[in-house]
């Protein structure tokens, strides 16, 4: 008795909720948020990476080039003499769009050497971090650049592997910061490469090789000239004085034109810890005095020149020699004083006459591979005035002879892969058991007819799948689908579409493509009715609510009926607003409380919390209330059931008149009270179909069984034969 008078006050009390919580989507949202913030000023932020400036408009060149830069100079007043860095917009260089289908611009800064040494975020319209996140994380998140190498490989999140820079990720927003980093080493790249802070070239890596110590050859100087053994440097003085111009040194110590063709250097060089190169050059016994000074890993270099010295007559002891030096891949050597030895005298036959004879000894912390090419670099400066001065440099490449060397086969670098092959790769456990968990609601649904005539089995099974959906679809994988997918599909569509902007998420792009396929099949109720975590969440409270006996109410079939219309409604107005602004559409998307509940999992502010809160705990009293009156994205599932293939929940001639017995069991009340089942309404939960085979509960089922029972005793009367008295 005390019962029937709080169904009905509670049945008034949600029919006036129903505008409040429409009214409370609205105010959930500071007044900021319902509006995209204009691209902010890169001047003050490039003030704020430089802050020994105090007019850093001064200072920085206008944006210019190829690709576009900014170019930060010093307080000299001639902006030749010092460069500090370098600033650039992601937007000019890597235009690459993120989870919204918009890219998120940011400013980066780099010095002269490669070094990050800011990033800061201009313009993004990423509705997690407009809604969700707050601004303080994005820029905690972008702080992690400062100090790292454009050089080095960066990767978000993930297990620590060699040769990889780990930055951490952003909980709730692991595409976006993903897709961010992707911009910001990929703008990098570019505008070093173009400033020629690194290499354009991506060579094959050379395994390191070790010098055969026991292949000797006797070989005369034009011998080891010709097969390439002893490589030479020639510069003539117009190539010098070509090198310089155009700049404050053209005319310093400038050749007559007479002079042109004159030798300004002549240097050869070679490996001189190769059995054949240094027991040719140097004789038995100093070759091998040298090679029991090197240690493990060091080697040992010949440099022999005349003209232009390669030593230069600034050295002085303790210092290095600033002419020379050698490069290999990335990496320069250069010399000190305890690095060199002087070489007296040389013993190869028809050997020219030099000036400079000097061995340098290239040591271990340099990780020189004899198997890989190098190159020696000669620096030339030129005077401008008495402490200024100017440099230019020359190289020539050493490739060590295959008979000199066992070189390992090239290791080919793999093939860097794309973002969305990264992704994919690092979620591919979460993409195996997912794809699992879609075959086997795509079996149940096939075999269907034969799980529902077992009632506890099919319950526990159903249940346990929705737990399965909420842990981990839901709160592990973040994989709930939303109206903003919806929007951003026909944006896209509208726009230049790309696949990969869907593929970024690989759990959401595989539901979506489960929900279209079962949609096409079965109509919406498949993924509202297993695969959505919210709605999942809803089912399993109310079960547990009912299991404990909390009074349940249902509203009367007419206004129920009316209320389905509510989220037709919201889904009309939000496409509207999306025609307008995809990002204002995004903010009252808010009206689905899937990011607070499963992607923030309720760390936000406290209207958004409270909102979904009230949702849940409505949910206890009347199952799936916001699946059933409130959720744009079931509105739009809806849509599809015309189109839908199957009608496989079976009905009899007596369902709705007289049985009502499976309208009244509907937790949902998506049977009509004729006894059609509203397939834009149903979640395919099966119970009515456990009804239908059940004899017990069904009563056109109960009626039939009855007569048949009826019938067939009646035949088994029939056929008996009366006993016949022969007495």
């Amino acid at each position: 008795m005390f019962f029937f008078p709080v169904k009905n006050m509670l049945e008034k009390v949600l029919v006036l909720l129903v505008p409040f919580f429409l009214l409370s989507v609205a105010i959930s949202f500071p007044a900021q948020a319902l509006f995209v913030s204009p691209p902010k000023d890169p001047m003050p932020l490039i003030k704020e990476i430089f802050p020994e400036h105090t007019n850093i408009s001064d200072k920085v060149s206008a944006k210019e080039g190829s690709p576009l830069l900014w170019t930060i100079y010093g307080n000299q007043k001639d902006k030749d003499q010092e460069i500090l860095g370098y600033a650039f917009e992601t937007n000019d260089l890597a235009k690459i769009p993120a989870y919204s289908g918009e890219p998120v611009n940011m400013l980066v800064a780099i010095d002269t050497a490669g070094i990050y040494l800011g990033a800061k975020v201009l313009e993004h319209h990423e509705p997690i971090i407009l809604a969700g996140i707050p601004e303080s994380k994005l820029h905690k998140f972008t702080d992690q650049y400062d100090g790292l190498n454009v050089r080095s490989r960066l990767k978000v999140g993930g297990n620590q592997t060699e040769g990889v820079v780990h930055i951490d990720g952003l909980s709730g927003a692991t595409v976006t910061v993903m897709v961010m980093n992707v911009a910001i080493v990929k703008a990098a790249k570019l505008a070093a490469q173009s400033l020629g802070i690194i290499s354009k070239s991506q060579e094959a890596i050379q395994p390191m090789g070790t010098i055969y110590p026991d292949v000797f050859e006797a070989a005369d100087w034009t011998t080891l000239t010709g097969n390439g053994a002893i490589r030479k440097l020639y510069l003539n003085r117009k190539t010098i004085d070509d090198a310089f111009v155009g700049t404050d040194a053209e005319h310093v110590d400038e050749a007559k034109p007479e002079q042109k063709q004159d030798m300004f250097a002549e240097i050869y060089f070679a490996q001189v810890d190769i059995p054949t190169i240094g027991r040719n050059l140097l004789g038995d016994s100093e070759y091998d005095y040298l090679i029991s000074t090197l240690k493990q890993g060091e080697h040992a270099i010949v440099i022999m020149g005349t003209g232009y010295s390669f030593k230069g007559s600034g050295y002085v002891r303790g210092a290095i020699f600033d002419r020379i030096q050698m490069l290999q891949n990335d990496n320069a050597f250069a010399f000190r004083d305890l690095d060199h030895s002087r070489l007296p005298d040389i013993y190869i036959e028809s050997a020219p006459k030099f000036s400079e004879r000097s061995i340098f000894i290239v040591r271990e912390h340099h990780e020189f591979n004899p198997a890989s090419d190098w190159h020696l670099e000669l620096l030339v400066r030129r005077q401008t005035g008495p402490l200024e001065s100017l440099f230019t440099s020359f190289k020539a490449d050493y490739h060590t002879l295959d008979n000199y060397v066992d070189r390992p086969p090239l290791i080919m670098p793999e093939p860097e892969l794309s973002l969305t092959q990264q992704v994919w790769q690092e979620k591919s456990s979460e993409v195996t058991i997912l794809i699992i968990l879609l075959t086997i609601v795509v079996m149940s649904l096939f075999l269907q007819d034969i799980l529902v005539r077992h009632p506890t089995f099919m319950h526990n099974f159903r249940h346990l799948f929705l737990i399965i959906t909420v842990v981990f679809i839901g709160w592990s994988w973040g994989g709930q689908l939303s109206i903003v997918n919806v929007f951003t599909f026909l944006q896209a569509f509208m726009s230049d579409f790309s696949w990969d902007l869907f593929l970024l998420d690989p759990v959401i792009f595989i539901l979506w493509g489960a929900a279209a396929v079962t949609m096409i099949l079965w109509g919406r109720a498949v993924y509202c009715g297993w695969l959505c975590p919210f709605g999942a969440l809803q089912e399993l409270m109310n079960i547990f609510a009912r299991y404990i006996k909390i009074p349940q109410f249902e509203l009367p079939w007419a206004v129920h009926e009316r209320l389905w219309a509510i989220k037709y409604l919201i889904l009309l107005g939000l496409f509207g607003l999306s025609m307008e602004s995809l990002a204002l559409a995004e903010q009252f998307a808010e009206v689905e409380p899937f990011k607070t509940t499963f992607l923030l999992k309720f760390d936000r502010e406290l209207p958004f919390v409270l909102y979904a809160s009230a949702l849940l705990i409505i949910n206890i009293f009347n199952r799936k209330f916001f699946c059933r009156y409130l959720c744009p994205l079931g509105a739009a599932l809806s849509t599809s059931n015309s189109i839908r293939l199957f009608s496989w929940l079976r009905r009899r001639p007596e369902c709705g008149q007289p049985c009502k017995t499976c309208a009244k069991e509907c937790e949902i009340q998506a049977i009509d009270p004729d006894g059609v089942i509203n397939m834009r309404e149903c979640h395919y939960c099966l119970d009515c179909q456990v009804t239908y085979f059940n004899e017990e509960k069904c009563p056109p089922l109960k009626k039939l069984a009855r007569k048949k029972a009826a019938h067939s005793k009646y035949k088994s009367k029939e056929t008996e034969i009366p006993a016949v008295n022969v007495g």
